[in-house]
């Protein structure tokens, strides 16, 4: 694969040719030579739904793709980057998080049981690139490896870990004790 398609993923705005359509790949000109594919997919076309509420995608996904033609499949390599909108689960933090498959790689069966959808000699390799990305969403998002801060509930209590919960526990408990109940 050419090393400027792997770059390329790294320019934030990069758009390519293909914007804004599947990714597809007709078989026909790859008989001739390995193409590149670089652009981005569509949050439309990715069918983007997380029933993770911590986890949100608002930028397209973005490629850098190689497909060439083996005997009887369709070898394709690359990278994908997918910007995320996160959430942290710990201290409810907003942070930009991403997935990227910087050894993205699937193997296409043209024949047989396991074959790929053909239509018009083209194949589409977006529900490829959809399936490993989603299968890489992060499943418990951090702002950081190491964050361990809960968020601050502004309740009017004081927190327990305070020194004066104590003393108001005890107090709270003495005033139920004169208490008498009949």
């Amino acid at each position: 694969m050419r090393d400027a398609g792997v770059a390329l993923l790294a320019i934030p705005g990069f758009r390519g040719e293909e914007s804004g359509m599947p990714v597809t790949v007709n078989i026909r000109k790859l008989e001739g030579a390995p193409i590149s594919l670089e652009g981005e997919i569509p949050l439309e076309e990715l069918e983007f739904v997380s029933n993770d509420e911590m986890v949100a995608c608002s930028q397209p996904m973005r490629y850098g793709l190689e497909a060439e033609l083996l005997d009887d499949a369709i070898l394709v390599r690359g990278e994908i980057l997918l910007p995320l909108d996160c959430e942290c689960v710990r201290c409810l933090q907003s942070f930009q998080d991403e997935v990227r498959l910087a050894d993205f790689a699937v193997h296409l069966p043209l024949e047989g049981e396991d074959a790929v959808p053909i239509k018009n000699d083209c194949v589409d390799l977006t529900p490829f690139l959809r399936e490993d990305t989603f299968l890489r969403l992060p499943q418990h998002p951090l702002c950081r490896p190491d964050c361990d801060k809960l968020p601050e509930l502004k309740t009017g209590r004081v927190s327990p870990a305070g020194a004066k919960s104590a003393s108001n526990g005890a107090a709270a408990w003495n005033e139920l004790d004169k208490l008498k109940l009949d």
